[in-house]
This record gives C-alpha cells, structure tokens and sequence, in this order.
C-alpha cells in the first residue's frame, strides 16, 4: 500500500477490462486516479467503487483519438488536483481480425491506429508540460505482445502495438533528461471482455493457453502490478523498456 502515495494518475480506457482494474490497484497504492472511456456509466461505477472503498477518483468521457478531447481532460485534472505524475495510456481496440488483408479497407486500419497508437502520442504531449513542472513523470504505454511477434489476422492492431513499443523508446531517450520515464507493457493472451468480444473467441482462447508454456491466461490483475511497478519510485531507473507479461509465449 501507498507506493504512488501523493501521485496523480490518468487512466485511459478505464471504464473495464484491465483499464479498471488499473484504476483501482493504482487507487489502492494511495494516488489521485482520473479515469477516461467512451462508456460513461461504467466509468462512474468504476470511479464509484475506487471512492467506496476510500480512494479519491474522478472521471471524463473521452475519445482518446481527439486532441481536443485531452485538452479537456488535462484541464480537468489540473482544476482538480494541480498535478501529473502518471499516465496510463490503456485504450485499445482489436479492430477486423477476420477479414483477408487484401480485404480490409484503409478506413478501418486508420481507425485501428488512430485509438491503439496516436492518442498515445496525443496523450504523451498532452501531458508532458505539466510532468516538467514537477520535474519527471512515468507515462505507461500498453502494447501487446502483438507488438513484439507477427499473427495471423489483425494487422492494424499488431502494427499499432509495435507502434507502440518504438514509440514509447523514443519518447524515453527525448524525455529522459526531464526525469520523465516512458516504457511500454506487452501483455499475453488475457481473458477480458475485449477478448471475449472476439470472433471464434473459444477456439482463439484454446490456441493461445496452448501456446503459453504457464498454460493459462493472464488475469488483469498481473499486468496491473507490473504497471504499478512502472509508476511507482520502485522503477526510478527504468525508461524505455518493454516489460512482457505474457507467462513466457514469446519466450521461444
């Protein structure tokens, strides 16, 4: 407990999945959390149970694709606690995984790259002059071990996931004499409601337990403490890193 006490965190992507249980366990060590979705009654019951449970929460409907969207969010959560220490770029979406690559339409891979990748960048600059002002920040780009290995299907999402990796690198080596760190999570086969919403989901399922020498997935849980761990002074020599949390399916 209180290893981001007196920290302020922003939380993409919160509303489920591994965003909200993010939000929580970053909560629960003790920061100020401001999560952002598209889904809004879920981001106020999310936020709901971080202050039952005594926590300090707060919330905003978000299209992470929309720079002046983040202009309201930063304002926000300056009006409301005056700082940035974190930032937890979490929202994704798998896009056509279905379709034959010659079949997928520029649209639908732009969409894949504007929400997985750019808001990362839009969020990264979005809050960078405020982490100055406190001199350093750690930004937590989650990726995917889709962006570190090839798959079959879903070519907008790996290439926005190893999008996310160079980028996160980059911004680490620009950033780093702000003490501002920057490092990417790589996440394995997870079961969330965003894997659930995949087609032949139970067939996807099989295939990645499978292929992960632990034999199972991974809970959201596992890859919150690891982003825990990124956001907390515990990590203060780590920049520009991928940390894997995929129970050893790119370890062959």
């Amino acid at each position: 407990m209180n290893r981001l006490l007196g920290k302020v965190a922003i939380i993409t992507g919160a509303a489920s999945g591994m965003g909200a249980v993010e939000a929580k366990l970053i909560a629960q060590e003790g920061a100020q959390v401001f999560l952002t979705d598209i889904n809004e009654e879920k981001l106020k019951a999310v936020s709901q149970e971080i202050i039952t449970l005594g926590g300090s929460a707060a919330y905003m409907v978000h299209d992470v694709s929309d720079e002046k969207q983040w202009g309201s969010v930063i304002n926000e959560v300056i009006r409301l606690y005056g700082k940035i220490n974190i930032l937890v770029n979490n929202a994704a979406i798998i896009g056509d995984i279905e379709s034959p690559l010659e079949e997928r339409s520029v649209k639908e891979f732009n969409k894949v790259l504007n929400i997985n990748l750019t808001s990362q960048f839009i969020g990264m600059k979005s809050v960078i002059p405020f982490m100055k002002k406190v001199k350093g920040g750690s930004i937590i780009n989650i990726s995917s071990i889709g962006g570190i290995v090839g798959s079959a299907g879903g070519t907008g999402y790996t290439a926005s996931k190893g999008g996310s990796r160079l980028l996160s690198k980059g911004a680490a080596v620009e950033l780093a004499p702000f003490n501002i760190r920057v490092n990417s999570v790589h996440p394995g086969f997870v079961d969330t409601s965003m894997s659930k919403n995949m087609p032949n989901y139970e067939a996807f399922k099989k295939m990645a337990v499978e292929g992960t020498p632990l034999r199972r997935g991974g809970k959201e849980e596992e890859i919150a403490y690891g982003v825990i761990f990124l956001a907390s002074d515990e990590s203060s020599f780590v920049t520009g890193t991928e940390l894997i949390i995929d129970g050893g399916n790119t370890a062959f």
